[in-house]
């Protein structure tokens, strides 16, 4: 078992109380749709995502500064275990301002303050200049405009000021063949100042480009004069100045787009005309489409009744699901989301079986896109399974851009973790099983399903009857590396046979009979008490994650309710209190919801994210105590635990059910809107 250190013990003890402390002194004033932070520690502070799908801008504890700014879809190596990872892209959303000739940072302000409104999906900042001027700040990642951002500043002047304003774009130092343009095109009702930045990413495979412009509330001709100025080759600005009265206010925007090669062949031109095209939009407009498009996706909701705390967090959760995919393209967040840098922006099981799940209960035209996602890398997979002497596809463990594997050589679970053909298979079927699309299943998840299972029909060894054995794989359990015949393994492989006969039998196709012989003898390993085993040399050490327990849900191979439970209580035993990621609880609070056991499932639903916390916006790391979020994998397994556990709903070949379901104590009611295809709301009353 991994052990971790008493200093690392202390300081998640630590870490706990404050947040439970801060819990207790807010408790009454706990806003469902609101995180805030009221006092910035520049040493203890976790920036919060905006995202629209396409672009992710974390905050900064700086005034009028952004901290990191993600693209999806855009990877390249460079030094990071010589595989495609993101990129901080080049920051578009900089400000300076200037007072009275003085330049303004962190130290010269006070009363700063910072919130997330959710619902809109809008980061707003506040604070005060001296004795000079009050300043707030809004910033967007436009839902309704994959590729573009706003930022609103407003400037209410205490005394007499004189402001100088600056928008800098910034290329991170990796970049190459950095070039800085800037341009004003003029027109008889416009003006428009376009700062460009474009560069090639490290090994000069992508370009990346943004653009931005000033949005004034001035009349045209009366708008302030701007002004270019090149800081170095990595930095340039545009800037303007403006004279604001006593009492008066004054604001102003920018507006910007990003977009790399990946995304576009002519990312140059399609930046500076997407950011034309904003800025031509009007900040009102801008700001009410972005606005509609949130409150379309929050017509799917989850509603707590009886624990502020709870509903708070469970917002928080969906928001950032939210925030992380979009319909209409075919990427697929990684655990980190757009949040980042972590685990290099690739895409694991961590999508398929952890956040897939609820974005297909919530939003299904999202989880089509994370489908696309894995169907145009069908031919990938193909070759992967092809080049270790198998047949059909094969998924990697960790995938990019192009859908090969992308594991760091370090580490054994690219040439090992097989499960992650069966997860992405299984997130095909059930995408069937919600939309009951024959269309889709014949076009695209017969494809992927058939493939698969041609993989595990050749990738089982054949040693008679019931040991049709699958030896030498990375459990899901990763701390089990190089094992034979691991519990999920198998019964994922037998899933994914199972599904694939099912999807022929409704297309009217002749299903290979092996399959079916294949998963008949697919073994599911026991101790002598019945207790199912982890794998073939498993005696009961430490567990990094649910294995075992993930049969019961989702793959449904074990149905037993006592099965169940005698499985839930062994190896719940078996997870260390530190180092292991937020899903497992989750799981273990969904399985205790469906035995009716309501004390233990709430336990384990605090257990798996409560500890897991970051100041100041509440953001959930990989593991407790740690500080890498925001940690989108665990956001989908508690958020499952709700959904499918204490909400009782469930995936059956005919749609979404409602099985049994059970509240914790303190909850009067839950309602889950916005359901499946035909929106459908459920309610669990106490």
């Amino acid at each position: 078992m991994k052990h971790c250190s008493f200093k690392h013990e202390v300081r998640i003890f630590i870490s706990c109380i404050v947040l439970i402390s801060a819990s207790i002194q807010t408790y009454a004033q706990v806003d469902p749709w609101i995180l805030k932070a009221e006092k910035i520690d520049t040493m203890n502070y976790h920036g919060i995502t905006v995202a629209n799908g396409m672009i992710g801008i974390v905050s900064s504890p700086e005034p009028l500064k952004v901290k990191t700014v993600v693209l999806a879809g855009t990877y390249d190596v460079y030094g990071r275990g010589r595989v495609n990872n993101f990129l901080n892209n080049i920051n578009l959303l900089n400000i300076r301002l200037d007072i009275n000739g003085k330049k303004m940072n962190t130290g010269s302000v006070s009363n700063f303050k910072q919130e997330l409104n959710m619902h809109s999906a809008a980061f707003s900042s506040t604070f005060d200049y001296q004795d000079q001027a009050s300043v707030n700040y809004t910033y967007y990642s436009l839902r309704q405009l994959p590729f573009c951002v706003l930022m609103k500043v407003t400037i209410t002047a205490k005394k007499d000021i004189t402001i100088n304003a600056a928008n800098i774009l910034e290329a991170p130092v990796a970049f190459r063949d950095i070039q800085n343009y800037y341009s004003k095109i003029d027109r008889s009702h416009v003006t428009i100042n376009l700062l460009t930045s474009t560069a090639k990413s490290p090994t000069r495979k992508l370009q990346l480009c943004t653009s931005t412009s000033f949005l004034f509330t001035e009349t045209h001709s009366l708008e302030p004069e701007v002004v270019h100025e090149i800081i170095d080759s990595s930095r340039h600005l545009m800037k303007f100045t403006k004279t604001i009265k006593a009492g008066q206010t004054y604001s102003f925007c920018v507006v910007g787009s990003s977009i790399s090669s990946a995304l576009h062949s002519d990312p140059l031109n399609e930046a500076e005309r997407l950011t034309i095209f904003a800025k031509l939009e009007g900040r009102d407009r801008l700001i009410k489409l972005h606005e509609n498009a949130w409150a379309e996706l929050w017509k799917s909701d989850i509603q707590i009744e009886g624990d502020p705390q709870s509903q708070q967090d469970i917002h928080s959760m969906l928001y950032h699901l939210y925030s992380f995919a979009r319909e209409g393209n075919s990427f697929s967040p990684s655990p980190m989301g757009l949040s980042g840098l972590g685990y290099n922006g690739h895409v694991f099981w961590d999508t398929d079986i952890w956040m897939f799940p609820v974005y297909l209960m919530l939003h299904p035209e999202i989880a089509r896109s994370l489908m696309d996602y894995r169907f145009e890398r069908l031919e990938s997979a193909k070759r992967n399974a092809l080049s270790h002497g198998f047949k059909g596809a094969m998924y990697p463990w960790e995938s990019a851009g192009a859908g090969i594997e992308e594991t760091p050589v370090w580490a054994l679970t690219g040439p090992f973790e097989h499960h992650i053909t069966a997860c992405v298979a299984l997130a095909a079927w059930n995408y069937y099983c919600v939309t009951q699309d024959k269309n889709w299943l014949k076009e695209k998840g017969w494809p992927i399903l058939s493939a698969t299972a041609d993989f595990w029909s050749s990738r089982v060894e054949r040693n008679g009857a019931g040991k049709y054995d699958i030896k030498n794989v990375v459990a899901a359990d990763e701390w089990a590396e190089n094992i034979d015949n691991n519990a999920f393994t198998n019964a994922a492989a037998k899933a994914n046979l199972h599904n694939a006969t099912k999807s022929a039998i409704l297309l009217g196709i002749t299903a290979n009979p092996d399959w079916e012989l294949v998963a008949k003898n697919i073994p599911i390993l026991k101790f002598p008490d019945g207790t199912t085993k982890e794998h073939a040399t498993y005696k009961g050490e430490g567990i990094k994650q649910a294995d075992v327990n993930l049969l019961a849900y989702p793959l449904k191979e074990i149905t037993d309710q006592n099965q169940i439970k005698a499985d839930l209580e062994y190896y719940n035993k078996r997870i260390p209190n530190a180092g292991t990621p937020a899903m497992t609880q989750a799981i273990f609070t969904l399985l205790y919801a469906r035995l009716g056991d309501s004390l233990k499932a709430y336990q384990w639903f605090k257990d798996a994210y409560v500890p897991n916390l970051n100041l100041p916006f509440r953001v959930i790391a990989e593991t407790k105590g740690g500080t890498n979020p925001y940690f989108a994998t665990g956001a989908g397994g508690v958020l499952q635990s709700v959904i499918m556990g204490f909400g009782g709903l469930d995936i059956s070949p005919e749609g979404i059910v409602q099985i049994k379901s059970i509240l914790p104590e303190k909850w009067k009611k839950l309602t889950i809107t916005g359901v499946g295809t035909e929106a459908k709301t459920f309610v669990v009353n106490k």
